[in-house]
């Protein structure tokens, strides 16, 4: 599909009233393109696995929205001009210039692969679709992962700490539940390693295809990895059909103010002497995990660091 691409060039001080008027003339979403450096609390809440690069800001800022092609666009481009003239009167806008191209959905899928390329944690070896495999690297453990709309290449430090934690509990017949699916990263490599059964669930509809994907690129079987869409915290519809004291592991590679409600209810689905693998947490949350791991009744095991992120393991005993 095509798109019609619109971009205002203002400056970083006006962004948040141009995307307000914006919004009052009829544009969903908006996209920021400038060089304000991202904050340690920007990066956390961004939970991406590919950080973008950033240059010394010079207070410019162009906001790009999208229009597909049989949008009303001459109304639309007359109420936005209207909107930032109206600005103009009584605050600094900087140029507020209006410049079209035309741009594809392919363009933006594209636009990861000059960022993204295989790499190692620790020996395996994650290969993205479009990179060839080495031949000295022939007979390691190759994970085949593009980037996507779900979360989870495994660039990012939360999803290496699990990873890592994996390696050391996955055992041959292990039931795993994974939390947060994304990409299903998590449960491809539990298998990999030997794992019997992965149980996935995520909030985002989006995981369902990344992990059919996924699964299909690393010739994982269709019954060996079970994908579903819903709430486990609250939805009791969910938590039954995930069942209950049957997983070996649970990986919840999830921020910390979703763990604290998760860990009580997760419990009820670990077997005794079950391991709960968590992380997404920065290290100033360190503590209120392990409290909540606490409190759910669970033996902490061991807390890993890496970066400023935090894995904590606990067992049910």
């Amino acid at each position: 599909m095509k798109w019609n691409r619109f971009t205002i060039k203002t400056t970083t001080e006006a962004e948040d009233i141009v995307i307000a008027a914006l919004s009052e003339a009829g544009v969903e979403g908006v996209e920021i393109e400038d060089k304000q450096p991202l904050t340690e609390e920007d990066k956390a809440q961004m939970f991406v696995d590919i950080m973008p690069e950033t240059q010394e800001d010079d207070g410019i800022a162009y906001l790009n929205f999208y229009l597909e092609e049989d949008a009303d666009k001459e109304r639309i481009l007359q109420d936005v001009r209207e909107a930032l003239d109206e600005l103009k009167c009584f605050m600094d806008i900087g140029e507020a210039s209006i410049t079209e191209s035309q741009t594809e959905d392919k363009d933006w899928i594209n636009n990861w692969k000059q960022y993204f390329h295989q790499f190692y944690i620790d020996d395996i070896l994650i290969v993205p679709s479009w990179e060839e495999i080495k031949e000295e690297d022939q007979e390691k453990m190759i994970l085949h992962i593009d980037p996507g709309t779900a979360f989870g290449t495994g660039m990012h430090e939360t999803t290496q700490l699990v990873i890592r934690q994996l390696k050391k509990y996955v055992a041959k017949d292990t039931e795993l539940l994974d939390v947060g699916t994304g990409s299903g990263i998590l449960g491809i490599v539990a298998l990999k390693l030997g794992a019997k059964h992965v149980v996935g669930t995520d909030l985002d509809p989006c995981a369902l295809s990344a992990v059919a994907e996924n699964k299909a690129s690393n010739d994982i079987k269709d019954d060996d990895f079970d994908m579903m869409i819903g709430n486990i915290i609250d939805d009791k519809e969910v938590q039954d059909r995930v069942g209950y004291e049957k997983y070996d592991i649970v990986a919840a590679n999830i921020l910390a103010d979703v763990l604290v409600p998760l860990t009580p209810v997760i419990v009820g689905q670990m077997k005794q002497g079950a391991y709960y693998i968590t992380s997404g947490i920065l290290d100033v949350k360190e503590r209120v995990v392990t409290e909540a791991v606490k409190a759910a009744g669970l033996t902490l095991v061991e807390v890993t660091h890496q970066g400023e992120w935090v894995s904590v393991t606990a067992r049910k005993d």
